[in-house]
């Protein structure tokens, strides 16, 4: 998880932020229509297991087999599975296969619970500052990764790299996502494979290049604006620990996120591609009511303009749930998944 800020356009009147907001929480009809017969329907999920020490044998490692149970339960239909693939790579960067037993035991404990598997390669921090050597390991990843589950979990879906960016250029990018695109697609032709936006202040999704014959692509960015709201006092930046506390909830506050959200509508349109929100959220140190108003504005934009949409995260920072307690954090549950009326 790398925070995307979006920038709010000045020029905008207030009308104009209210006329964005009500167009684009409009049901995307368009967007959907042409591309629901193409990719399976993501719902709502939880990203899950980033930071656990499951992929090591099991030390510091919170998360509980069984919470997938726990996460169906409350209604989320997917798991993002935040894997640090590079971690595990030895000589010729070819992958532990110890680490990619324990990988295919969370995907089978996933498809089990009748949740959908995202495998999302995460190595964000390598890939932002070496682009070279991301490249080199990213193509070697997922030409182990699909030769290894081609024609298996055909639930399970392929993110290609969390928020590139930062040293990465969006030609570096480009590049290198229609590099791994056609790896995967030698042995995954049919698999549905996420491709996200280059991570910037922008949202910059009407540069991605994307095979226009590919229609097994998800597009998927990430949204923590406004950031010093979303991370304030975050203890790892110096600048963010500092802030606080922040509120987060009026008419100008709903507006700007609404313009931001517009943008990836009328994109989506124009190209018939689904869209896949998968990452946002608030870290604990937000007051708790607007904490709560932002996820739920957040969730129920996602959810009213057909988007499939991840919160960031289940346990660890931002967390949903208190692994301590094996209970849920009930605020956050509820701005997430209402209870039905």
């Amino acid at each position: 998880m790398t925070a995307i800020c979006a920038r709010w356009p000045r020029s905008l009147s207030f009308l104009g932020a209210v006329l964005l907001l009500t167009s684009g929480l409009a049901p995307a009809h368009g967007a959907e229509q042409g591309a629901a017969s193409d990719v399976p329907k993501l719902g709502r999920g939880i990203n899950i297991l980033g930071y656990d020490g499951i992929w090591e044998g099991g030390q510091n490692a919170p998360f509980r087999l069984d919470n997938l149970t726990t996460i169906k339960r409350a209604g989320f239909s997917h798991v993002r599975i935040n894997f640090f693939g590079f971690k595990f790579m030895g000589a010729g960067n070819v992958l532990d296969e110890i680490v990619l037993r324990r990988l295919d035991a969370v995907i089978e404990e996933v498809l089990a619970r009748d949740l959908t598997p995202v495998l999302d390669e995460h190595d964000t921090h390598v890939c932002q500052s070496d682009v070279s050597g991301c490249g080199e390991k990213l193509r070697t990843f997922w030409r182990q990764i699909a030769e290894r589950y081609a024609g298996k979990y055909p639930k399970l879906v392929f993110e290609v790299l969390n928020e590139p960016g930062g040293q990465m250029t969006l030609a570096d990018w480009n590049t290198l996502l229609n590099e791994c695109l056609g790896i995967i697609r030698r042995t995954n032709p049919e698999r549905p494979v996420i491709a996200a936006v280059l991570n910037t202040d922008d949202i910059a999704v009407d540069a991605l290049a994307l095979p226009a014959d590919d229609r097994r692509l998800i597009v998927t960015f990430h949204y923590y604006a406004p950031i010093k709201f979303t991370h304030q006092g975050a203890p790892w930046s110096r600048t963010f620990s500092k802030i606080g506390p922040l509120g987060w909830g009026g008419p100008d506050d709903e507006a700007r996120a609404a313009a931001d959200f517009a943008k990836m509508k009328l994109w989506a349109e124009k190209e018939k591609r689904p869209i896949y929100l998968g990452e946002f959220g608030v870290y604990e140190r937000a007051p708790s009511d607007s904490r709560a108003r932002y996820l739920s504005f957040v969730a129920r934009s996602a959810d009213r303009l057909g988007w499939s949409w991840a919160y960031w995260q289940f346990d660890h920072d931002f967390a949903a749930f208190d692994s301590a307690r094996q209970a849920w954090k009930p605020d956050i549950l509820r701005a997430l998944i209402p209870p039905p009326r």
